[in-house]
C-alpha cells in the first residue's frame, strides 16, 4: 500500500487561462495562480499536524517551484526546504507548445480528430515530445519508490497518470479528466479524493 500523498497541482499560468499547450515550457504563474497556491496551502496546513514526517518534491520547473514555496510559506514552513525530482515535469508538447488547439487545427484541420481519436498515446511533432503514455512510464518509477508520507506539487499530465495508475482510468478517461488547481488530491489507502 503507498503511503499518504497530498498531490498538488501548480497554480494558473496565463497559458493555462488562455487554452495554451504549455508542457515543458517556462510559463510563470499568475495573480490568480499565486492565490491558488496559497489556498492550497492553507488546506495542507489544516491537513498536516506533522510537517517534519513528509517529505516534500516539485517537479523543477518554475511554476511548480513557486508553487511548492508558496505552499510552504504558508504552512510555516522554510520555502526552500523541499527537493526536486526530474520525473515530476509535464509531458513534452514538442511544436505543439505555445499554441491553441484553434491554431493547431487552423494549421492541420486533422488535427482535433487525430487527438481526440487517442488522446493518451499520441505523439505531437517536434524533438523530444511525449504522450502521456510516455510521461506515466518516466513518471511511475518515482511514483513506485514512495516510502514516506509527501507532498507533491506537479502538473496536470502527472495528477492524470495518478487516477490511471489508482483508480484504473482508461486512457480515454484519463487524457480528458479535468485537473483543478485551486484543490488537493489525496491519496489515502488506495484510494483519491480531491479536497
Amino acid at each position: 500500500m503507498f503511503p499518504l500523498v497530498y498531490f498538488v497541482r501548480h497554480g494558473e499560468t496565463d497559458w493555462n487561462r488562455g487554452n495554451r499547450f504549455q508542457g515543458q515550457n517556462e510559463v510563470d504563474l499568475n495573480d490568480a495562480g499565486r492565490a491558488q497556491a496559497d489556498r492550497n496551502g492553507h488546506r495542507l496546513a489544516e491537513l498536516i499536524v506533522e510537517p517534519s514526517a513528509f517529505d516534500f518534491v516539485a517537479s523543477p520547473m518554475g511554476r511548480t517551484r513557486e508553487t511548492m514555496e508558496r505552499v510552504r510559506r504558508v504552512m510555516g514552513l522554510v520555502p526552500q526546504d523541499y527537493r526536486t525530482d526530474r520525473r515530476l515535469i509535464e509531458v513534452h508538447f514538442g511544436d505543439w507548445t505555445g499554441k491553441t488547439p484553434d491554431e493547431l487545427k487552423a494549421e492541420d484541420p486533422e488535427f482535433r480528430r487525430h487527438r481526440r481519436r487517442d488522446k493518451w498515446n499520441i505523439v505531437p511533432p517536434g524533438e523530444g515530445a511525449e504522450s502521456y503514455r510516455m510521461l506515466l512510464d518516466r513518471f511511475r518509477p518515482w511514483f513506485d519508490g514512495l516510502t514516506r508520507p509527501t507532498v507533491c506539487v506537479t502538473h496536470g499530465g502527472n495528477i492524470r497518470a495518478v487516477f490511471h495508475m489508482i483508480e484504473k482510468r482508461s486512457d480515454d478517461e484519463a487524457a480528458n479528466m479535468a485537473v483543478p488547481q485551486d484543490k488537493v488530491l489525496r491519496l489515502k489507502d488506495g484510494r483519491l479524493e480531491w479536497l
